[in-house]
């Protein structure tokens, strides 16, 4: 196949080398959550004495889980949807017009929140809701009749259709206890399978979180494998539905959150469809994918509050001249680089030029093993990539046998890439990463596949001075701290950042919702991270307390034995004294000519920052910037001068 060229794109300012991948991390997603009203999901679990046992009916948590979903994503990922659309209800509300009247309704469905940009409001009302019984059970009453699955999933069409038509994102998560709806009636179940490929036609993807009672087990096969379409990617990575169970003693609600949070937004590819040269002649298509960003507080803004309703403050950036302060506009500037104190221009092409070293790809030159590639080789962070059936069909059997012999040979491939046009050439390791089920992955919180790893040119290297000569601890210092590392050590353990979510992060965006939604201000953070003391002191306590005594006694004779030597050096006799430096000339009383001389032997580099300000000063010239722009105005002085 032809390479494809629509790559070689015009770029407004392509000076900068980083791109800003926070753009990346995620698409703008819509969510509706479907979440089923019948007795059974509406009845409480039986009581238990477990402090671990659930006290919710199925319902209950589903609304909590919903509240915590959208308190979290209201801060977070504040332009995505939200809605909430409770089905098998005895009251039936599709959409509010602007009196608040209910218009077209589909049975024994009730919008609850229509799918937007949930504010404080919403997220207020869900939580009454959830907490007051009254506007509970007015709104939470099961009814006596059938629901029609089809009907559900064509109100899910026409929310979607009418809320959030241009989202990249659109998703249905589907909460219900009942595997089998239409167990006795064929011709709904057809309806329902048809509603669900209008929904996937649509680019609206059916995401299911089931739920099983003790006394029974949900079952795919039943209905629902006719209604969901399995993510080809998700297959690939072994990925099941995950079932929650109701009263067995684990808490349904916790159960629930982590499911929904495993369904996180989907990632946009960092590149589509690069192509993937294994070999001269066989070439395979990726994506790439920004797995793992450091996530920050939103930034703040600028807002007006005199108006109406606030309103945002936009910024403009305008360039003028240095010397006569007049607004320049774009098309009367051009790019330049300073070399040797001149200015190099270039023309747009001039600059692409520059920069253009052929065709996106990656080419893998080459085979090392694993261990070959050091920790600390790694200069930027890594991608994930994936194949793509878009360009080369076979691209993921091909990739998947690459993947598959890296991880037996234990080896790494070593590639140049260039995964963007106008990008940088780089070196890369193609590392290969374990299956998630794999009892041997060290990362099993990271999908299965194939990760770029930048390498270092040897320009990249900076040179290091090594230390002086350090005090050495004693053996027995170290045996010590040896047998305390051993009493500490967890064999089975490994970090795993989902575990420990960010404590400032979460403390940023507590102080916000509690603000936001009028809440009381919590008084100290959540944080995960803070280490065990209790255990530790259990565990190592008395073996810290004698490394701690030793290393005093070792510290103490370290400084006595230095006070020694000081005592000796200072009875020594006295040592010369330094010749003082004779006293500069004031570099502002130079002569033009001088100045001239000065300038054309390139002493004028020598000189000091301030030597350089009084000359500027005294010749009527700006004294502010940096050393090699304050030489470089004396220097256009003295030319013309």
């Amino acid at each position: 196949m032809a390479d494809n060229k629509d790559w070689r794109r015009d770029e407004e300012d392509d000076g900068d080398q980083e791109i800003d991948e926070t753009s990346y991390k995620a698409q703008k997603d819509a969510v509706l959550l479907a979440i089923e009203v019948s007795e059974s999901m509406l009845k409480a679990p039986p009581p238990s004495d477990s402090k671990k046992a659930d006290r919710d009916s199925p319902v209950q948590a589903a609304l909590k889980c919903a509240y915590h979903f959208m308190e979290q994503r209201i801060i977070s990922n504040p332009k995505d949807m939200i809605g909430i659309l409770l089905f098998g209800t005895e009251k039936t509300r599709f959409q509010l017009d602007e009196n608040g009247r209910s218009g077209l309704g589909y049975p024994h469905c009730y919008l609850f929140t229509d799918l937007d940009v949930p504010s404080a409001e919403d997220v207020k009302a869900l939580k009454s809701l959830v907490e007051d019984e009254e506007t509970g059970d007015d709104i939470l009453k099961p009814t006596s009749e059938a629901v029609s699955m089809s009907n559900v999933l064509f109100c899910a069409n026409q929310i979607f259709t009418t809320r959030a038509a241009n989202f990249g994102s659109r998703r249905l998560f589907l909460v219900t206890d009942n595997d089998n709806p239409h167990s006795t009636d064929k011709a709904a179940r057809s309806a329902a399978a048809v509603r669900a490929k209008d929904l996937y036609d649509l680019g609206v993807s059916i995401d299911l979180f089931p739920i099983s009672h003790q006394d029974s087990k949900f079952d795919l096969a039943n209905f629902y494998d006719d209604i969901l379409y399995r993510d080809p990617l998700a297959e690939a990575n072994m990925q099941e539905v995950a079932v929650s169970k109701s009263g067995d003693g684990l808490n349904l609600l916790t159960s629930l959150i982590s499911n929904i949070n495993s369904k996180q937004t989907p990632k946009r590819a960092l590149f589509s469809n690069l192509p993937f040269e294994i070999a001269p002649g066989l070439r395979i298509s990726v994506k790439g994918y920004n797995i793992i960003h450091r996530q920050a507080p939103a930034r703040t803004c600028y807002i007006w509050l005199d108006g109406e309703k606030p309103q945002l403050a936009v910024g403009e950036t305008t360039r003028i001249a240095e010397d006569s302060t007049r607004t320049v506009e774009k098309g009367e500037m051009k790019k330049a680089y300073k070399f040797g104190g001149e200015y190099v221009y270039f023309s747009p092409e001039e600059q692409k030029s520059l920069k253009d070293f052929g065709s996106p790809v990656i080419r893998i030159i080459g085979f090392k093993s694993r261990s070959l590639i050091p920790l600390w080789s790694s200069v930027k962070k890594s991608t994930f990539i994936y194949p793509s059936e878009e360009d080369y069909v076979g691209s993921t059997r091909v990739f998947t046998a690459l993947w598959q012999k890296l991880l037996k040979d234990d080896k790494v491939a070593l590639a140049w890439c260039i995964v963007r046009s106008n990008a940088n050439p780089m070196l890369a390791a193609i590392m290969p990463s374990k299956s998630q089920s794999d009892e041997e992955s060290g990362t099993p919180f990271l999908p299965a596949g194939l990760w770029i790893c930048p390498l270092p040119f040897a320009d990249d290297l900076r040179e290091i001075k090594q230390p002086g000569k350090m005090a050495q601890a004693s053996d027995e210092l170290k045996t010590q701290m040896r047998t305390i590392i051993q009493q500490l050590q967890l064999p089975k353990a490994m970090y795993n950042p989902t575990k420990y979510p960010n404590p400032s992060l979460q403390w940023h965006y507590k102080i916000l919702q509690a603000l936001a939604l009028e809440e009381e201000v919590p008084e100290t953070a959540e944080d995960a991270s803070l280490p065990k003391f209790k255990a530790i002191s259990k565990r190592a306590g008395g073996y810290l307390e004698d490394w701690s005594e030793t290393l005093s006694g070792e510290a103490k004779s370290a400084t006595d034995a230095r006070a020694v030597k000081r005592e000796i050096d200072d009875e020594l006799p006295e040592r010369p004294a330094k010749r003082g430096k004779t006293a500069q000339p004031s570099a502002s009383g130079l002569t033009p000519a001088q100045l001239k001389v000065v300038v054309d032997d390139g002493s004028i580099s020598k000189m000091t920052v301030a030597q350089l300000k009084d000359i500027a000063g005294a010749k009527g010239l700006n004294t502010s910037g940096r050393k090699a722009d304050i030489i470089e105005r004396i220097e256009q002085w003295a030319e013309e001068n």
